[in-house]
């Protein structure tokens, strides 16, 4: 979470991180209720960037986890950074990293299975938090403890080794290199190793082995926060740079794609760069607009649901959200008929659960980790 002073705050990243957040928190339903309703083609085009590609490729809906931790990446240098420079002891600031990362992948394990006593056979432990969780825990030791100069070769370390590491194994009983979902070797290892179930049986898309080119992810966030946080460049040339670095990701991990396809699954270091890019032009884009310019009043909707990311990602799990739409707004969907009536509760989850942020908001109740 962004946690600098008033003078240094980034708006723009609680914006942003609203934006990502609006996406699953009902949006995707909203479109996808709407490309059955009209069968429009444009409303085919959005429903379909908002579902997830099979294996390699890339949508628009891949980029909202790897989103989300790039921006805990660009918090780091205004809240670590921030007690570093206070002349905080190391030792208490890796002792919060890892209290956060931890207790991010325990309610991770908590979002997957409910709060239920299960057999160890059918946990899933894996989670889309547990990667957060992990990636950040350990991009931000690598800042605490290392210089600049080899934060970066932590960095082409991470995404290099790792696509030698699948590169030059596979699956027992697959050619090397093998990148299928049954033939990788980090699906494999995932298989061996980790206790519980998988996602899809042969493989989780949060696996621990993937989890390791994670990390690359928030170190580029780390990378944009230092940039915005200590670069004594002006602030209005900062955006560009932002957008220049996020041009190159994009070509680099577009040309990388050819040799080691862009694949959110196995979170492939081409995969890396490529959402790195769009990462950092949409924080570009946001930045300029809302720290650069000031114009902050339309991104007050995003702002609301920023501020509680955590909560309303987590509330799913306790609160019937569909169920209370429904019962305030069954009227309206009466009124429109049979065919837009998804539309209406969807559209109708986003309100109420808005609401219920803007509630929290007001009352200054945030659910930090």
């Amino acid at each position: 979470m962004s946690e600098s002073s008033s003078s240094q705050r980034l708006y723009s990243l609680d914006a942003l991180r609203g934006f990502d957040m609006f996406w699953i928190m009902g949006a995707e339903d909203f479109f996808h209720e709407l490309m059955e309703a009209t069968h429009h083609p444009v409303a085919s085009w959005i429903a379909m960037q908002l579902s997830h590609v099979d294996w390699n490729g890339f949508r628009f809906y891949d980029l909202i986890f790897p989103l989300f931790l790039f921006m805990s990446g660009v918090s780091t240098p205004y809240s670590v950074g921030r007690d570093m420079e206070k002349g905080t002891d190391r030792s208490k600031l890796l002792m919060r990293i890892m209290k956060r990362g931890l207790i991010l992948v325990v309610l991770g394990i908590i979002y997957n299975n409910g709060l239920h006593i299960k057999p160890l056979s059918e946990v899933r432990f894996p989670s889309v938090l547990g990667r957060i969780g992990i990636a950040y825990m350990f991009a931000s030791i690598i800042y605490l403890y290392a210089s600049q100069r080899f934060q970066y070769i932590w960095f082409a370390g991470v995404l290099i080794g790792y696509w030698l590491l699948l590169k030059f194994t596979s699956a027992p009983g697959f050619p090397v290199g093998d990148l299928t979902m049954e033939g990788n070797f980090a699906s494999w290892l995932d298989r061996t190793i980790l206790p519980g179930r998988l996602h899809r049986e042969i493989h989780d898309p949060e696996g621990l082995v993937s989890a390791i080119p994670a990390i690359g992810t928030g170190l580029l966030g780390i990378f944009a926060g230092n940039f915005l946080k200590n670069n004594p460049m002006d602030k209005a040339r900062k955006a560009p740079s932002l957008a220049l670095a996020g041009v190159v990701c994009l070509i680099v991990g577009g040309f990388w794609d050819l040799f080691f396809p862009i694949n959110k699954n196995l979170w492939t270091s081409s995969f890396v760069l490529y959402v790195g890019g769009c990462s950092l032009l949409l924080l570009a884009i946001f930045y300029y607009i809302i720290d650069v310019l000031g114009f902050r009043r339309w991104a007050f909707f995003f702002t609301v649901i920023g501020m509680n990311s955590i909560l309303i990602y987590m509330s799913v799990k306790f609160i019937n959200w569909y169920y209370t739409s429904k019962g305030l707004f069954q009227w309206l969907g009466d009124i429109v008929g049979e065919d837009y009536y998804g539309v209406v509760i969807a559209a109708g989850v986003i309100a109420v659960k808005w609401v219920f942020l803007k509630f929290m908001y007001d009352r200054k109740i945030f659910l930090r980790v």
